[in-house]
């Protein structure tokens, strides 16, 4: 006999959303060195990486309070091989997309440090690191859904809610929300607990688009308080002002 699964209301816009324990994932997007780190691709192609670290704290708490209730965990890691065969050739747009693959031909000394699998660029940021039980999948896409793993895992898993949190909120977070949506996945990201490519109008405008027409939109202490009661503690979260 099949145990009824474990159900909690996440608050959310543009409406709350009633969720199976068993059924849900956290997805942690590309929380990166080469994109979240002093040194890493984003910092050395030139965009604002300073709003990372309130991320990075932010999701660390969401990670802690999903493990806590025995959620799943799955981190994406965004990159290619040592001869970059995944990233494509001229003939893909990724080529000429990718800000990683521009910043190694406008910089050749920096050619094969780049989102290298096995390199430190390609690993998760120390204060994230993932822990048992915790999945890993890699993709070669801003997508998570496109050329990886990730659906079957997934559907293999019983999983159908989404909860997003990671980098960047307007081009990897958002492409694989709206993957996941044509996909039949109910997509939540918790906004305070991403980090977009460029200026604040960015965030909004992404936020605009993903509760609207993707999915929902919810926060970090929202989720943490609608999940306490699954670990069978009082979140901390509770008791904080501000």
């Amino acid at each position: 006999m099949t145990a009824a699964p474990t159900l909690f209301t996440l608050p959310a816009r543009p409406e709350p959303l009633r969720l199976a324990r068993e059924e849900t994932a956290v997805i942690v997007i590309d929380m990166q060195n080469a994109y979240a780190s002093t040194g890493g691709y984003c910092d050395l192609a030139g965009f604002d990486i300073a709003g990372a670290m309130d991320a990075i704290k932010r999701i660390g708490e969401t990670l802690d309070a999903a493990r806590a209730a025995g959620i799943q965990v799955v981190y994406l890691q965004n990159g290619w091989d040592a001869d970059y065969v995944e990233a494509g050739t001229e003939g893909s747009p990724n080529y000429h997309k990718s800000n990683a693959l521009k910043t190694m031909r406008k910089r050749p000394e920096l050619q094969g440090q780049l989102l290298t699998r096995g390199g430190w660029d390609y690993e998760i940021v120390d204060r994230l690191k993932p822990r048992a039980g915790d999945l890993r999948v890699h993709k070669t896409r801003y997508s998570a859904f496109y050329n990886s793993q990730l659906d079957s895992i997934l559907r293999a898993r019983g999983v159908r809610n989404l909860v997003f949190v990671g980098i960047a909120t307007n081009v990897c977070v958002e492409s694989t929300l709206r993957d996941g949506f044509h996909l039949e996945y109910f997509g939540v990201m918790l906004a305070d607990a991403t980090h977009q490519l460029g200026p604040d109008f960015i965030q909004q405008a992404a936020v605009y688009n993903i509760e609207t027409f993707f999915g929902w939109v919810s926060t970090v202490a929202d989720f943490r308080t609608a999940i306490g009661q699954l670990s069978g503690e009082k979140d901390p979260a509770d008791h904080e002002v501000g």
